[in-house]
This record gives structure tokens, sequence and C-alpha cells, in this order.
């Protein structure tokens, strides 16, 4: 028996409590996972898992093995990083979920720049701005724009980006002038399917503004465009904007107010054990992205 690999299918099964979801993220049949956790309880010659139709839970003799068993694991994905500190390439896949319009620019930025170093490396992008369920959808790592993880994920702190509202020249010659939220009423708002509740800051007092457009999108990069197009007012993240505002293509509209900021976060499944892959990726992105954009 190789017991490393039974011991993976015994922890995965113990973290989704479920022995297909288990089978489905280790590439395995269902029945090759049975196996393997009916050969780690034959070993200890223990039950470690409650097994009915409907639910998988851990017995007590398996809260203390997997607990031991996700020890060994992490002390075997420990030795193999220390070997690929000197090897010349990595190789392998990771699937990634993150927010469209960070997809699109940020991290694939980021991603272009680590397979070119890493040939052998192939990244799978699930771009959404749905929250990836880490289990069902096979996630290994999660970007989120949150200010708080979820508890139940362990979360890497990666970047805080910062909120700007901005329009064109063009827009802004033909319109009236912005100079307080309030003005943002009279004005044609182009606005994300998260909702146009539009807050704002001034002496530490907040400012809600609920803004109307003839234009709502998932997507921001759709946003993005009509707002180029002088079609409205847009309130878009900074790693979007910098880039517009720096070329002159937008124009930022009342600076001297406070938007909200949000932190990108790297989460990922509390009990699992992160492979020498998804740990260097989740380095390298948390050293490219080590400056704020607020």
């Amino acid at each position: 028996m190789d017991r490393l690999t039974a011991m993976r299918s015994f922890v995965e099964v113990a973290n989704t409590a479920s022995f297909t979801h288990a089978a489905e993220n280790l590439n395995l049949s269902r029945l090759q996972v049975s196996r393997h956790v009916q050969e780690i309880e034959d070993w200890l010659k223990q039950r470690l898992l409650h097994r009915t139709t409907r639910k998988v839970s851990l017995t007590a003799a398996g809260e203390i093995a997997l607990s031991q068993c996700e020890q060994i694991l992490n002390q075997t994905v420990a030795l193999e990083m220390q070997a690929l500190e000197g090897a010349q390439s990595l190789s392998g896949s990771i699937r990634i979920s993150a927010p469209i319009g960070l997809s699109q620019n940020l991290l694939l930025d980021a991603v272009e720049h680590f397979v070119d170093a890493h040939p052998q490396v192939m990244i799978d992008i699930l771009a959404s701005d749905q929250l990836a369920q880490l289990v069902d959808d096979r996630v290994d790592i999660a970007l989120r724009f949150v200010n708080q993880p979820d508890e139940n994920l362990i979360a890497r702190r990666l970047m805080q980006v910062g909120m700007v509202v901005a329009a064109t020249p063009t827009y802004l010659e033909q319109h009236p002038p912005i100079n307080h939220p309030n003005d943002l009423l009279q004005h044609n708002c182009l606005v994300h399917t998260s909702g146009n509740k539009w807050t704002f800051f001034y002496d530490n007092q907040p400012i809600n503004i609920t803004v109307k457009g003839n234009l709502r999108a998932n997507d921001m990069g759709i946003l993005c465009r009509a707002a180029l197009h002088h079609k409205g007012v847009l309130r878009l993240p900074r790693d979007l904007a910098n880039p517009l505002l720096k070329r002159g293509a937008l124009m930022p509209i009342l600076s001297r107010y406070h938007l909200p900021s949000s932190v990108i976060w790297a989460v990922y499944l509390s009990r699992s054990y992160q492979t020498p892959l998804v740990r260097q990726f989740i380095d390298f992105l948390a050293e490219r992205w080590s400056q704020d954009l607020i």
C-alpha cells in the first residue's frame, strides 16, 4: 500500500465530507478513494469515518488520525519545497477563481510572468464575480475582494485596492459639474450589478448615495468601455483605473472624498495542505502585489 497516497485520499474525504468530491479533487475514481480509506483503516485497525448514504463524518479516532495524517503530508510538502528550491522549473497545474476585472488585468499579467518563468505550469482561471465553491469547483486558490475572509478558510492578505469615481474629459465637459456626491444624482452612473449604493467619507462621516443610470453590468470591463465612450460616471477599483487615469482617458471626480477600499485575499480550504506549486504561486503573488493600490 502506498500510505502517502492513501493518507491523501483519507484527508480529502475528511475535508470535503464526500467520497465523490474527494475523488474529483484527486482525479481518482470513487472506488479508488474508498479503497484507500479502507486501507488506512485496516492499517490503523480503527474505524475513521462514519458512512451513511447522505453523510460522511469523522469518528473520534478519525479526528486524531486526520491531524496526524495532515502533519505527515505537510512534512512531505516541506521536503518537496526544499527540493524545488534548487530545481530549474516547476510543473503541474493550478485552478484559480477570481473576479472578472481582476482576472483580466492584474491576475492575467501576473500569470503571464509566472508561466514565462515556469513554462511547464498550466494555470486554469475561473473568472467570475460569483464566489466560487472551492470544493465543488475544484479551486486551488480563490482570490476575493473582502475585508474579512470566511473564518472556515485559510486566507493570506495580498493587496489593498482603493476605489475611484471617474469619467472621461469629454463627458465632464458636456455635463454639469460634480463637486459633491449628491451631484451624482443628476448624472448617468454606470453601475455594477453588485449594487448602486455608493458610499463616500468626508471628515470620517459617511455619505451614502443611491445612483442611477441606463447601464448595469456584472463585468467591470463592460462598464469601463461604456465610460470610455463618454456614456457616464463610473466607480471602479484602482487596479483598473490607474492605467486609464495615467494616460488621461479618465479623470478622477470627488477626489477630496474618501471611498472605502477592499483587500485582495488568497483563500483556500482550511484543512487542506498546499502543494509546493500552489504555495509558490501564492508567494509569487504576495511579492508581486506587495504594494497597495490606494
